[in-house]
């Protein structure tokens, strides 16, 4: 199967790019209630994922320096980012994405160019892989 078939496009994904204000960044991760928003360079190739985890730990370690009425003076490129979510390739196998949706949420897809294309959402891949236990469960059962 191919993975362009489980892609939710660029357009329709919320993203950020590291020159976002921590508020900026927040916000729409906020409006758009998501935990996790991909990072995207100014040639929108991929660079990362940051998740309200890296943002609230980097709000604290800031010990009280950064709260959210002064967020907007703080950038996203200053916030470490806790966890390493890897991009798949829109020509990766079905194989290589279970294994990174095993462990993410989302998994990123980038073109040739490293260029971001959008997300796989891991209840997508739950979804078809339920297909095959139901088709397989009725067949044994036959």
């Amino acid at each position: 199967m191919n993975i362009a078939f489980f892609l939710l496009p660029k357009q329709e994904v919320a993203c950020v790019t590291a020159d976002a204000t921590l508020r900026q960044t927040l916000e729409r991760m906020e409006y758009h209630r998501f935990t996790a928003v991909p990072i995207l360079d100014k040639e929108g190739r991929y660079t990362g994922t940051v998740t309200e985890g890296d943002l609230l730990w980097h709000m604290k370690e800031s010990e009280g320096k950064i709260t959210f009425e002064n967020a907007s003076k703080f950038m996203l490129k200053d916030v470490p980012l806790r966890v390493s979510m890897k991009p798949v390739s829109i020509d990766a196998n079905m194989e290589d994405l279970i294994n990174l949706a095993k462990v993410q949420n989302f998994v990123p897809v980038v073109d040739d160019m490293d260029r971001f294309i959008g997300i796989v959402r891991r209840s997508q891949i739950i979804e078809y892989c339920e297909k095959f236990v139901s088709r397989e469960s009725f067949n044994t059962s036959s």
